[in-house]
């Protein structure tokens, strides 16, 4: 086996974040799934963003996220995701590659399905109400893959979000038999409880199947996969089928079994939460920064806390300080 170029290539949504705070009442009025994230079409996301006050255009996407926190914590990452040749798309772009990401799959033509964006609406709390029109991401086809950059990466990191549309999950399928070919390992996060709905026989199969090396789920997500509504019941549903299992709990911090081993940690302290988007994926992005250096399981737990706590002590769902200065302030 070759060394890896990578330590993460990641394929996901590539999605421009649009979020702008609102009032609880807002919620209820435009009837959207307080904290959840729902698909939306064209002509809802219009709707919705007419609704939406004084907004922030920020590049977002799940597994974009995670890479651009795992970049700016010293790993090499690139990413396979569609835009269009549209000005949101060369939004998109910029910020991957000014972020130190390898970003090279060819754009749609003008014309095409637009980039897709994400209308999130943010309350008081801090809790996030995501609409996702997904656009150009749902057309990512499979002939988009460089098999040899798949190749190229240490660990394949999958977005469950991406999972709905045919054409990307046709896409990824070929692109998890590349990078197990190769001896590479192959992480996963679910998403959402509703992509597990929708395609749980999919992800149980493929833990079975012991494809999946790494897998991220929060606690909603836990009891979706395994049906068991207990948290340690989830876990010890998963336990042994998945070589490292990853299960953050928001307040409640995370835990993390590998080999047998179970490793937990508290949340980080923050003095306010303001955005809880992106939260889940820079937990991803921490861990994976140490998972990739062969650190600790609680080390890697500890990475991934700080840096989820940065990033829902403001808004947008990337780290808008130096996350390795951060992480030797509080790691040493």
């Amino acid at each position: 086996m070759t060394a890896p170029r990578y330590d993460v290539i990641a394929i996901g949504n590539a999605v421009v974040d649009v979020i702008a705070s609102c009032e609880d009442e807002l919620i209820d009025e435009l009837g959207l799934n307080r904290g959840g994230m729902t698909l939306v079409d064209a002509d809802g996301a219009k709707s919705l963003y007419a609704a939406m006050g004084q907004a922030r255009e920020v590049s977002g996407g799940s597994a974009a996220n995670t890479l651009a926190g795992a970049s700016m914590l010293g790993l090499q990452c690139a990413f396979v995701g569609q835009v269009c040749d549209d000005q949101l798309g060369e939004v998109f772009t910029h910020d991957m590659r000014a972020t130190g990401i390898d970003f090279d799959t060819p754009p749609l033509p003008e014309g095409s399905a637009p980039t897709g964006r994400c209308l999130i609406f943010v309350t008081p709390d801090g809790e996030r109400t995501m609409n996702t029109f997904l656009g150009a991401g749902q057309s990512l086809p499979r002939e988009a893959l460089d098999e040899e950059l798949i190749a190229s990466g240490a660990i394949l990191y999958l977005e469950g979000y991406l999972w709905d549309p045919e054409e990307p999950r046709k896409a990824m399928r070929r692109a998890i038999e590349v990078a197990r070919e190769a001896g590479r390992k192959v992480a996963f996060t679910a998403s959402e409880s509703f992509v597990i709905d929708r395609h749980g026989d999919d992800f149980r199969a493929m833990i079975e199947d012991g494809v999946i090396d790494i897998l991220f789920v929060n606690e909603h997500e836990l009891a979706t996969l395994t049906g068991e509504d207990d948290f340690d019941a989830g876990l010890a549903a998963l336990e042994g089928k998945v070589p490292v299992l990853v299960a953050t709990r928001s307040a409640k911090g995370a835990v993390a079994i590998a080999d047998g081993q179970r490793a937990e940690v508290a949340a980080e302290p923050i003095d306010k939460v303001v955005d809880t988007t992106g939260a889940g994926d820079q937990f991803a992005a921490g861990f994976l920064s140490g998972h990739a250096k062969g650190e600790p399981l609680e080390k890697c737990l500890k990475r991934g806390a700080v840096a989820a706590a940065e990033v829902i002590s403001h808004y947008g769902p990337r780290p808008e300080v130096d996350l390795k200065a951060l992480m030797g302030e509080k790691l040493g």
